[in-house]
């Protein structure tokens, strides 16, 4: 190989180490994995519900770092544990409010595993919606770190509502079934997005009668579409009948004028 050759190779090898350093240097760090030990998907307004979640591979970019997390529940207790490799318990740390922070992980004191619950009660609905379903910030966990650096760990939302709101969109549920099962007729169709507007207005009594005009708007423009296929069917089958007996009618016709021919 030629001189020329061997400094084109150096060269080209010095290039593809800074490459690879700095893909090495973009490419993100592992996460802390999140486990979901005991989350709710929703709870009724001022009732009081529990989340639990475990966090583990706590040390893939810091060694050490800081727990902060926020919530949209109210009266609100914070409950953080370490535990150890073997599962015992090296720290618990407990705070009140709604956010909270500084909760020290640190790998100095053995610890593998951060259990966080939080429990509080459910907030009042702002702003009712049937598709997505109205929702809050159940759970939040955040990895900081001193001087600014932050890395969101966790963001849970939970569907909330009352007993009315649930009553309502369990008929507009039923009726959406209905609705689709009979090919999406207009006059249901019209029927259930009244129901919907209704809903989000919080006007429920209001949903649930549209809701169930919808659903019956349904049912019967799916019997009659059935009662039009059973008519086609039989007006088909009287059709076959009618060619089966001409055709037996010409068949003996057939055999008849055979038979006088014959003799």
């Amino acid at each position: 190989m030629t001189r020329t050759n061997l400094s084109r190779c150096s060269e080209l090898t010095a290039v593809l180490a800074v490459l690879a350093l700095v893909f090495a240097a973009a490419a993100p760090a592992a996460a802390v994995s999140v486990q979901e030990t005991d989350v709710p998907e929703g709870g009724e307004v001022d009732s009081q519900v529990t989340a639990t979640v475990t966090l583990t591979q706590l040390y893939d970019t810091y060694e050490t770092w800081q727990l902060a997390g926020r919530t949209g529940l109210q009266d609100v207790t914070w409950t953080v544990t370490l535990l150890n490799q073997a599962g015992n318990q090296v720290r618990q740390e407990s705070y009140d409010g709604q956010n909270f922070s500084g909760a020290t992980v640190d790998i100095g004191e053995g610890t593998a595993e951060v259990r966080v619950r939080v429990t509080g009660t459910v907030p009042a609905v702002e702003a009712y919606s049937y598709d997505p379903q109205q929702s809050f910030t159940l759970l939040a966990l955040d990895q900081t770190r001193e001087g600014g650096t932050s890395n969101e760990l966790a963001n849970q939302s939970a569907t909330h509502y009352t007993s009315d709101s649930r009553e309502a969109r369990e008929a507009m549920e039923s009726a959406r079934t209905a609705i689709d099962a009979a090919g999406n007729p207009d006059a249901a169709e019209e029927s259930f997005a009244s129901a919907v507007d209704a809903y989000e207005a919080g006007n429920f009594d209001n949903a649930i009668t549209l809701a169930e005009r919808a659903e019956t708007e349904a049912n019967q423009s799916e019997s009659s579409q059935q009662r039009t296929q059973l008519i086609l069917y039989g007006v088909a089958g009287l059709v076959v009948l009618g060619v089966l007996a001409g055709g037996v009618v010409l068949f003996l016709r057939s055999r008849g004028d055979g038979y006088d021919k014959l003799g």
